[in-house]
């Protein structure tokens, strides 16, 4: 059986965010944007795996609109991250690659699953 990259990623991503947020906890004492970037980078993959149980077409695109919209949050809530000193450079760089990346190939299977309704 072929490992599916996009669950793949996104829970890879998912581990990374529990982490980030840990850390944000237990060293910065933050607590609201923690939670708001646990969220979100953990609902990216949640809303993925759901799309895969999906019961039709439509419901599987809903899903990953969805886990799309959740990225672009995340992203939204690492540059806050970083301008407000919360994160280094290096850490942001390295989780926004991650959810760029992500990005890209949720916009490729949600447009091919549209052109293929």
């Amino acid at each position: 059986m072929s490992k599916n990259v996009i669950l793949y990623k996104t829970y890879d991503f998912a581990v990374a965010i529990v982490k980030l947020s840990q850390k944000l906890v237990s060293e910065k004492k933050e607590y609201v944007l923690s939670k708001q970037i646990l969220r979100s980078g953990t609902s990216i993959g949640a809303n993925t795996e759901e799309a895969i149980g999906g019961i039709s077409k439509k419901d599987f695109i809903h899903k990953l609109s969805i886990a799309y919209k959740e990225a672009r949050e995340t992203k939204y809530w690492l540059r806050i991250l970083k301008d407000t000193e919360y994160i280094s450079k290096e850490e942001f760089t390295y989780l926004f690659d991650k959810v760029e990346e992500i990005l890209r190939i949720l916009y490729k299977i949600i447009n091919s699953s549209k052109n293929n309704i």
